[in-house]
């Protein structure tokens, strides 16, 4: 005496009769990895993927396109995985392998993420760096932007500034990482002597 088994094999079935018992091995899993925007994993965004697979019916194997949809959460790391279980090919005494994506993060032009929090590199002008009181430094997202006040502060080659919960989302948590601004002063390739000897008359004047 037998025990049936569903069409799309979904959980393993164990057959028996008087003499043997059958149970359904499941292969490897397909892998297959997702790479992701930094503003898709801060903000999130829907992935489509179409899948071509194998089904077993009643009038033999039929090939069946599928859409897989990915809701890609904020806060997301490189790493996390998402699985779809069973959607594989079926065969005979087979169970469908389930497949799984890999979140990648593709390198951003301006920003690095270190973790929860954002990391940027603002090169300024020395003239910039001596005499302005505030800076316009990007954001992460389209054409956003922030003016950042430094007042009588003197910004030197690898002076940081951080921005609190203007980072990445936290995705086990409530809240955001933070900004992390280093800046790099632009020093002047070429002085003629006057404005060399000038240079240094302010700074004798500064010391």
């Amino acid at each position: 005496m037998g025990c049936m088994s569903s069409k799309r094999y979904v959980s393993p079935t164990i057959c028996s009769d008087s003499s043997s018992t059958t149970v359904q091995r499941k292969p490897p899993p397909i892998e297959k990895t997702l790479t992701c925007t930094l503003e898709e994993l801060c903000y999130g965004g829907i992935r489509k993927f179409k899948i071509t697979r194998d089904l077993i019916s009643d009038i033999g194997v039929i090939v069946q396109e599928e859409i897989l949809t990915i809701d890609i959460k904020p806060g997301w790391k490189k790493g996390t995985k998402i699985t779809f279980e069973g959607k594989g090919n079926e065969k005979p005494g087979i169970l469908p392998a389930d497949i799984i994506f890999t979140i990648d993060e593709k390198r951003h032009d301006l920003f690095e993420r270190l973790g929860d929090d954002l990391m940027l590199i603002v090169e300024i002008p020395l003239v910039e760096a001596l005499t302005e009181t505030s800076i316009t430094v990007p954001l992460l997202g389209e054409g956003e932007e922030m003016e950042l006040p430094f007042g009588d502060t003197i910004i030197y080659p690898g002076y940081e500034k951080t921005i609190t919960d203007l980072g990445m989302p936290k995705s086990k948590d409530t809240g955001r990482g933070d900004l992390k601004l280093k800046f790099r002063v632009q020093f002047p390739e070429e002085l003629s002597d006057q404005q060399r000897s000038e240079f240094v008359s302010i700074l004798e004047d500064c010391s």
